[in-house]
């Protein structure tokens, strides 16, 4: 059943082409046929057999495009219900099935399918495996997304260009979802959505309510803020929006997912005030983007194969990819890139400024540790009976469940050479920093770093702590580097890749970062190569 999408002639660009022409125009992922019909002066809107029915608003002067038309850069845009279920039940007599890639599990399967079909994953960097007082609910640290029993998709389908009295009238419309753009006190842009059954959505944001899939909140470094929705509540001055953004996911093979920035609120409408970034497309079609933006990375080759990073870039509320603007929120929008997509590919990153998510596919994650093989790696370095190299203890790593609880076994490193040590209260320094007398100035002493017993070189002293999240992990190599200064453990192409990778941190700076913990790199490289001893018998 097709639509018939309207618009008003203020918005409508094109030109009616003669009859008889089979002429298309495209632009990005629009295409607008060129046979179609005008008319004008009746103040109405129409749909084909099977339509929704748009809000009843007077005053303008509608368009009638044929059926198939799309919109740029919202060719699946889609809402969910007021009350979503991340994974509701078809059949409650189903029996449920076994977690879904280490995630929470499902409450049922689709008709007409053998097991669930994962979309992907997003996983929430700086939180090594769950949150610090545990994943709860759509709070957590990792989210598997799953096809929907039942499509909850909408797309774009009629554009009103109307004065502002008649906006709280469609606004007020809970049944209707829809975008309004404010151009001015008396001059607002409303594009109503109808239902798609081709398409699920999943919303991202910092609110709590109903309508979002994965409450994402800000991370601090090491894990220890209120995150992705931690029992210390929300912070005060979150920059992460309560409607962040949204992912859309094809049904059908191959599955594509497409992002886009801001989500509907419980009255189902994304609002772009009069302040926010937005602009008519040469298309005369409407796009924007949100206060503090929406920040996509793809990766320049095969993530887990040749792990280069690529460009951040900004995704607006249509879909479309620009480059940066030049701070997080300046109202002056970057140059559209026509030849990159809003599409997922397996280690997307998307910054919603004040977390980061990592997008991983099931093909992608099919290539790194579960934490069956992370237990296997920890008990294979621990069969090997490390030792220190100064008091001869046996160290050990302590089991995957036992974070931030250090162990008195528990092997410790000096990150500036990479021996690896058991714990000691000793190894500063007692010296006096250079022109300042009577004071240790910037010595070990002042600085808490120390002096490593083996090379003499002075540096961070720190435990060392297994990379538990194995979706952060480019390969299942074994675990013989760490990052530097936090000590989290891992392999040697994981800490390469991660190491090369700038995060966004505040209005416009970036950092590579440890992806366990958050903490920024330091160093030449980022990393160390671990150095253990090995038992002396």
């Amino acid at each position: 059943m097709g639509v018939t999408i309207v618009t008003t002639d203020c918005l409508n660009h094109y030109s009616s082409p003669e009859k008889g022409t089979n002429t298309q125009h495209s632009r990005g992922n629009i295409t607008v046929p060129a046979s179609y019909t005008t008319r004008g002066g009746e103040h109405q809107t129409e749909f084909k057999a099977g339509g929704s029915p748009s809000a009843n608003i007077t005053g303008c002067t509608p368009v009638f495009w044929p059926v198939g038309m799309v919109l740029e850069g919202s060719t699946e845009a889609l809402c969910p219900p007021s009350s979503l279920e991340l994974r509701p039940s078809c059949n409650k007599s189903q029996p449920s099935p076994p977690l879904g890639l280490g995630s929470q599990p499902q409450e049922g399967l689709c008709p007409g399918d053998k097991e669930p079909v994962v979309y992907g994953e997003l996983i929430v960097l700086g939180y090594n495996g769950s949150l610090a007082n545990g994943d709860k609910g759509r709070r957590r640290s990792r989210l598997a997304l799953y096809k929907r029993p039942k499509a909850n998709g909408v797309k774009p389908d009629v554009i009103h260009n109307i004065s502002t009295p008649l906006v709280s009238k469609a606004l007020s419309n809970k049944s209707q979802h829809s975008i309004s753009y404010t151009l001015s006190r008396s001059h607002s842009v409303i594009v109503e959505y109808t239902h798609d059954t081709n398409t699920d959505m999943f919303q991202i944001g910092r609110s709590t309510e109903s309508m979002i899939d994965f409450v994402v909140t800000d991370t601090s470094p090491s894990g220890q803020g209120h995150g992705a929705g931690g029992e210390g509540g929300q912070s005060a001055q979150s920059t992460i929006s309560r409607y962040a953004c949204r992912i859309l996911c094809e049904r059908g093979p191959p599955y594509t997912a497409r992002i886009y920035a801001a989500g509907f609120d419980s009255s189902k409408n994304i609002f772009l005030g009069e302040r926010a970034a937005k602009w008519r497309t040469s298309d005369g079609l409407m796009d924007g983007l949100t206060t503090n933006g929406v920040l996509v990375m793809h990766p320049a080759g095969e993530f887990v194969s040749e792990p280069a990073p690529g460009l951040w870039r900004e995704i607006s509320v249509c879909g479309n990819v620009y480059a940066l603007r030049d701070t997080r929120s300046a109202q002056q929008r970057g140059k559209l890139v026509e030849n990159e997509s809003n599409a997922l590919q397996d280690g997307s990153l998307i910054d919603l400024c004040g977390a980061t998510l990592l997008w991983r596919t099931p093909a992608g994650l099919r290539r790194t540790p579960t934490l069956k093989q992370l237990e296997s790696l920890r008990q294979e370095l621990n069969a090997a009976r490390p030792q220190c190299p100064v008091g001869f203890n046996t160290l050990a790593f302590p089991s995957l469940a036992q974070r931030e609880t250090v162990d008195k076994k528990q092997p410790w490193v000096y990150v500036n050479c990479g021996h690896v040590h058991g714990y000691h209260n000793w190894g500063f320094r007692r010296e006096k920093g250079p022109g300042m007398p009577g004071s240790v100035g910037t010595s070990p002493a002042a600085t808490g770093e120390r002096e490593c017993p083996m090379c003499r070189r002075v540096g961070p002293y720190v435990p060392l702590w297994l990379g538990c999240e194995g979706g952060l992990y480019l390969d299942a190599g074994p675990p013989t580097h760490a990052f530097c200064p936090c000590g989290h453990v891992c392999s040697e192409k994981t800490v390469r890749g991660w190491s090369q990778i700038p995060l966004p941190h505040g209005t416009h700076a970036f950092h590579a970062a440890c992806p366990f913990c958050g903490t920024w790199l330091t160093g030449e490289m980022g990393y160390i190569k671990l150095i253990f001893q090995g038992p002396l018998d």
